[in-house]
């Protein structure tokens, strides 16, 4: 890092004291500006005061719990979010990712591992803004898309990280802006559950593709006139999925 370079911003989320300390030192080790919460009402000030580059948060927590956090922050900002539980429970995790979570670990988990996902999240921050400020690291190394995809009625804002059908703004999550700028930037062409999940959530991502195929359906409901019958984000058998101008 040159003397030039911010340091990444990680907000965490936790009431434990000692987990509070080993993240702490662990984050804070990597390089990266760490600022703690240990209730849900000083996270939501935080997050907004600090704008965070990544937000690791618990699930449980005194005040509000993760999962109401992570709905709130999501319609008002695109920072990450990687969400701890204490719970081994398939449905928490779910709700955690509808509920606009980006990752999702079980505690107790492995430090080596937290690290890693927090620096893949981290790189994709850093991928998206040098690929909108014209930089050279597309996902899928090709030259750097314009500022804004238009497709008809639809106009995907590079800038503003904004989706326009006609003359309505919709409310994307993150992770459903990045899936359909990849899909869009890639028009025409199949791409496999497999590589989606590679290049949009990254190699480490412990999810299957069901993943892809909910986060499909949700864009086919807010981009498709008929999502049952999708015209721009269309099925190809046996392979995954292909985006249509």
């Amino acid at each position: 890092m040159t003397q030039t370079e911010q340091k990444p911003t990680i907000l965490v989320v936790e009431d434990e004291p000692t987990l509070i300390d080993t993240l702490e030192y662990n984050l804070t080790r990597q390089g990266y500006a760490v600022s703690i919460a240990s209730d849900g009402f000083t996270a939501l000030e935080l997050a907004r005061s600090l704008r965070p580059d990544l937000i690791v948060l618990d699930v449980m927590l005194p005040g509000l719990d993760g999962f109401e956090i992570c709905r709130i922050l999501r319609r008002e900002m695109n920072v990450p979010i990687l969400m701890l539980t204490a719970r081994d429970d398939e449905i928490d995790k779910v709700v955690g990712l509808e509920m606009g979570a980006d990752d999702y670990l079980t505690k107790p988990f492995s430090m080596r591992e937290l690290m890693a996902r927090v620096k893949a999240h981290l790189r994709r921050v850093r991928l998206i803004r040098e690929e909108m400020e014209g930089g050279e690291a597309a996902a899928d190394d090709r030259p750097p898309t314009a500022a804004a995809l238009t497709f008809g009625s639809l106009r995907i804002d590079l800038d503003r990280r904004e989706v326009v059908v006609g003359n309505e703004v919709l409310h994307l999550k993150p992770k459903e802006f990045e899936l359909l700028h990849f899909l869009a930037r890639n028009r025409g062409m199949a791409l496999s559950r497999d590589l989606i999940l590679e290049r949009v959530w990254g190699w480490d991502f412990d999810g299957g593709s069901r993943t892809v195929d909910v986060h499909v359906r949700w864009l086919r409901e807010k981009i498709e006139d008929d999502p049952a019958n999708p015209l721009r984000i269309v099925t190809v058998r046996g392979v995954g999925y292909r985006f249509e101008g």
